[in-house]
């Protein structure tokens, strides 16, 4: 039977209109997923509550603005060094502004690398694997300035996120360190994940663990976003702080969990504009400002808020310490609805810190504490001093507010909670346990 060409032609169009439509609708569905790479759910497993994915892709080719390991020589082995892989797949993320993909359930040895830019737009670091670092400590000696083991450097609008892990391999360095062995020489060990003068930057979704000593340190970076980080240690890691912020500004940490053998949260000099929210901290030292003032040196941090943070165990609660000698301010600093869980010193700031060897002498200048409130903060002390104050003679702490703030002894405790305040000029408002001795 033959077909009238008035008849032919609408078939034909339907043809075609059918056959365009199945073609745009995969175009459609891969570029859903490029675009929501960043989906993910916090679900907890048996290590410690880690992230898990909710959308896994893992193509093995360079079409679509992906840019797989593997296709650069990347090896799933563990005598296998896979620097110069990354480099090159960095290489043509960053000349393309496309994404560096290191695949799932694979696991990527790397030496010191840096990963450099300028960058075209829309470059990205997800990692679905683990990065594990070079086991030989000799790997680490020729570098410039301190030692390092990742660093991103020089990116603008870079996001590095995937759920998976980046792992330090630390124990080696551990044993060797003075903190451990006071007998041996004190010796600088690399920081695992370092973000230099990068802006407009996002890190998501990311387990950091077992770092050679800091886990990820911010310097000189503007318009951060960190997020949905677990970062893990054993509390008796020495100097594994879990996020560092230096002269970084405009800065805000999230919904993260830090359990280490050093400070969950460290902000030092420069840094301004700085907010942690929803943190869960421990073990670890707590949540710090500083130290500032080392070596007689000027440090300035301004506008930080901490809110919403849970602290359990730690040796530290909320915490602000000084060197003497320093000079210049710390200022406009909040803490708000935090939790205290059997931590020791839930609110202490030291102006007398002396983190060597030899003993810290009495010296005239300080860097000034200055409006610094404490609000809504509640829980149990491991310690009979549960409010320290230990503030400069010359340079008191001032306009220093109290509000709500109750901590009492934690479940077996032999004595109550004192508060001692020395050298500081305070206001309470609401209730205040226990009250300072003075």
């Amino acid at each position: 039977m033959r077909m009238s060409p008035q008849s032919a032609f609408p078939s034909l169009f339907i043809a075609l209109f059918v056959s365009f439509g199945v073609c745009f609708g995969s175009f459609l569905e891969d570029t859903y997923h490029l675009n929501n790479y960043h989906s993910y759910s916090l679900k907890p497993n048996h290590q410690f509550g880690i992230i898990t994915k909710a959308y896994v892709s893992t193509p093995s080719t360079r079409s679509k603005g992906i840019i797989n390991v593997d296709d650069y020589g990347g090896k799933t082995n563990d005598k296998k060094d896979n620097t110069e892989a990354f480099q090159k797949a960095w290489h043509d993320a960053c000349s393309s502004g496309s994404t560096l993909i290191v695949p799932k359930e694979k696991i990527y040895h790397l030496k010191p690398i840096k990963f450099s830019g300028p960058c075209q737009p829309n470059t990205a670091f997800r990692v679905y694997g683990t990065i594990k670092a070079w086991p030989k400590m000799s790997s680490y000696k020729q570098q410039d300035g301190p030692p390092h083991w990742i660093v991103f450097s020089d990116v603008t609008n870079l996001r590095v996120d995937g759920g998976g892990t980046l792992n330090g391999n630390g124990k080696k360095w551990w044993i060797k360190s003075c903190k451990r062995n006071p007998s041996l020489e004190c010796k600088p060990a690399p920081t695992a994940l370092i973000f230099n003068q990068c802006n407009n930057l996002r890190v998501t979704n990311l387990r950091l663990q077992n770092a050679q000593q800091m886990h990820v340190r911010f310097q000189k970076c503007n318009n951060v976003t960190a997020s949905n980080l677990i970062i893990k240690a054993p509390g008796d890691s020495p100097n594994t702080d879990g996020i560092h912020i230096t002269e970084t500004q405009n800065m805000i940490i999230s919904n993260s969990i830090i359990g280490t053998g050093d400070d969950c949260i460290s902000i030092v000099s420069g840094s301004q504009n700085i907010q942690a929210m929803g943190i869960k901290c421990g073990p670890g030292h707590g949540i710090s400002i500083g130290s500032l003032g080392a070596h007689n040196s000027e440090a300035q941090v301004s506008n930080v808020l901490v809110k919403g943070a849970t602290l359990t165990g730690t040796t530290n609660g909320v915490r602000i310490k000084t060197w003497q000698g320093g000079s210049g301010f710390a200022t406009n600093i909040k803490f708000v609805d935090i939790t205290m869980k059997n931590v020791t010193n839930p609110i202490i700031v030291n102006q007398n810190y002396c983190d060597q060897k030899n003993p810290c002498h009495e010296k005239e200048s300080a860097v000034q504490l200055s409006n610094i409130r404490y609000q809504n903060i509640r829980g149990t002390s491991a310690s009979e001093v549960a409010i320290k104050f230990d503030c400069s003679r010359t340079v008191p702490c001032k306009e220093v507010y109290l509000e709500d703030v109750i901590l009492t002894p934690a479940q077996h405790a032999a004595s109550g909670t004192i508060a001692t305040c020395e050298n500081v000029r305070y206001v309470n408002r609401g209730k205040f346990f226990p009250p300072c001795n003075i």
